[in-house]
């Protein structure tokens, strides 16, 4: 769980930005959508090999333009 001290003084826009970065960098958000359905291991290696391959492309496009 997440906390995050409202200082003496301090606006509670700021408070409110400070958490939302905190949520942000702790990608709290994205274990609980992941968390929503099963997600079988044949298709999690699946997308990430398909994520690997897609940014190795990138990287020699990118490579080759220079």
């Amino acid at each position: 769980m997440l906390r995050i001290k409202v200082l003496p003084g301090e606006n509670i826009e700021r408070a409110l930005k400070r958490y939302k970065r905190k949520v942000r960098n702790v990608k709290q958000m994205d274990e609980v959508r992941e968390r929503k359905h099963y997600t079988k291991k044949s298709l999690l290696r699946r997308e990430i090999n398909k994520k690997a391959k897609y940014r190795q492309l990138y990287l020699n496009k990118q490579e080759n333009e220079l």
